[in-house]
C-alpha cells in the first residue's frame, strides 16, 4: 500500500514537471502596430461628413440645449437619406476636390519618402564594395605574407 502512495505521487510530480517545462517557453513577441508618420496627409471626408460638418452647425443652431452627440449624428443620418441625387450633389463635388487635393498630396509625400531610400540604397551599396575591396585587400596581405614565410 505504501508503494501505491509513493508511485501516485511520483506521477504528480512528472505531470507538474512537465507542465512547468510548458509554461518556461518563451513566447514570441506580439507585433505592435506601426508607428504613424505624422506628415502623412490626412484622408479627406467623404461626401456625408462634409455634409456633417454643416449640419451639425444648424443643429445646434436650432437645439442649444442639445448634448447628445448620438442625436446629432441620428438626426443628420436620417436627414441625409431624404436627400436627393441633386441635394446631395454640391456635398459630393466638394468631396471630390478634396479627395483630388489628397491625391496630390499623397503623390508628394510619396515621392520625398522614396528619394531618402535610394540615398540609403545607394550609400549601402557604396559601403559594401568597400568593405568587400578591404577584406579582399587583406587577404592578399595575408598571402602575401605566407609566400615570404615560404621563401625564407
Amino acid at each position: 500500500m505504501k508503494g501505491a502512495k509513493a508511485d501516485k505521487g511520483k506521477k504528480a510530480d512528472a505531470k507538474l514537471s512537465v507542465k512547468k517545462k510548458a509554461a518556461e517557453k518563451p513566447k514570441p513577441a506580439k507585433r505592435g502596430k506601426a508607428a504613424k508618420d505624422p506628415n502623412k496627409p490626412k484622408r479627406p471626408p467623404s461626401a456625408f461628413f462634409v455634409f456633417m460638418e454643416e449640419f451639425r452647425k444648424t443643429f445646434k443652431e436650432k437645439n442649444p440645449n442639445n448634448k447628445s452627440v448620438s442625436v446629432v449624428g441620428k438626426a443628420g443620418g436620417d436627414k441625409w437619406k431624404t436627400l436627393s441625387e441633386a441635394e446631395k450633389a454640391p456635398y459630393v463635388a466638394k468631396a471630390n476636390k478634396l479627395k483630388s487635393e489628397y491625391n496630390n498630396k499623397m503623390n508628394a509625400y510619396n515621392k520625398k519618402q522614396s528619394e531618402p531610400r535610394k540615398k540609403a540604397a545607394d550609400d549601402d551599396e557604396e559601403e559594401s564594395d568597400k568593405s568587400k575591396s578591404e577584406v579582399n585587400d587583406d587577404e592578399d596581405d595575408e598571402e602575401d605574407d605566407e609566400e615570404e614565410e615560404d621563401d625564407d
